[in-house]
């Protein structure tokens, strides 16, 4: 199966089969304006708040107001309704602020 996304007037396409599952996040934490991820292997990711509009806007007892996925793979702001994946924080293209396929 393939989907596609137009982003600035290309389309890209990508095999869903190629998406990484076995990112797992332990933690979320932050610092310095950006949102981290903590995962099961060690490794720990991150990028700018300002990258995600909705999560920037918010108040610090929002963002603390977090649920991570039964299966490890995401995190829900309960009080903003944003969902991140750690393969979303991942494939992110923070210089364009866009979503890469």
């Amino acid at each position: 199966m393939y989907i596609f996304a137009v982003i600035l007037g290309k389309v890209r396409f990508t095999n869903l089969k190629t998406v990484k599952t076995d990112i797992k996040i332990r933690d979320v934490f932050f610092r310095d304006g950006k949102v981290f991820f903590s995962l099961e292997d060690g490794r720990e990711i991150g990028a700018p708040l300002e990258c995600y509009p909705k999560l920037c806007r918010t108040s610090k007892e929002e963002l603390l107001d977090f649920s991570i996925s039964p299966g490890g793979y995401g995190v829900h702001w309960n009080r903003v309704d944003k969902y991140l994946s750690a393969y979303g924080m991942l494939s992110h293209d923070q210089e364009k602020n866009t979503q890469l396929l």
